[in-house]
């Protein structure tokens, strides 16, 4: 039986929770995130302590000390999500990629529709880096947690905006 609890850590885009099952992270929410599970799927409040490596990584990136997230992950998904996630995680801090693009290096260049629709629902935000997808045009189309935190992630790892 998978054992899931949970933890709401402060950032500078507002509080974000934090899923683990069985010990390994499977979920990073945003409030007002589109595809938020129910808060009772989220597991019993985690004892102190219990998510000190991804707090620690999280605050060493919004301290700009960390490009690559080097976590344990269960990425929770149908097999195309998952291959989708993964490419996710292979784009550079402060890079972005097309949803064509992404499409593309799957190995299924018409499928930039389903391409975003897996990118939007994943589980993991800011560590599986989704927020680095944009249009064909380079237009901030769609993000789970907002258009405005998308940007400011964007222009963060620019180097645009610094906290």
């Amino acid at each position: 039986m998978n054992t899931k609890q949970h933890a709401v850590v402060d950032s500078p885009y507002g509080p974000l929770t934090l899923v683990a099952e069985d010990g390994v992270l499977c979920g990073l929410y945003m409030t007002n995130q589109r595809h938020r599970p129910p808060e009772e799927t989220f597991g019993a409040r985690a004892a102190a302590r219990a998510f000190d490596a991804a707090e620690e990584q999280l605050e060493a990136y919004f301290a700009g000390e960390l490009k690559e997230f080097t976590l344990e992950l269960r990425l929770n998904g149908t097999p195309f999500q998952r291959r989708v996630w993964d490419r996710l995680r292979t784009i550079p801090y402060g890079e972005i990629r097309t949803y064509g693009e992404l499409a593309g290096a799957l190995g299924s260049p018409g499928a930039s529709r389903a391409v975003g629709l897996a990118n939007g629902k994943n589980p993991i935000g800011i560590i599986v880096p989704c927020h680095r997808v944009v249009g064909a045009d380079g237009s901030l189309t769609g993000y789970g947690g907002g258009l405005d935190r998308k940007k400011r992630l964007l222009d963060f790892e620019s180097g645009t905006a610094l906290f």
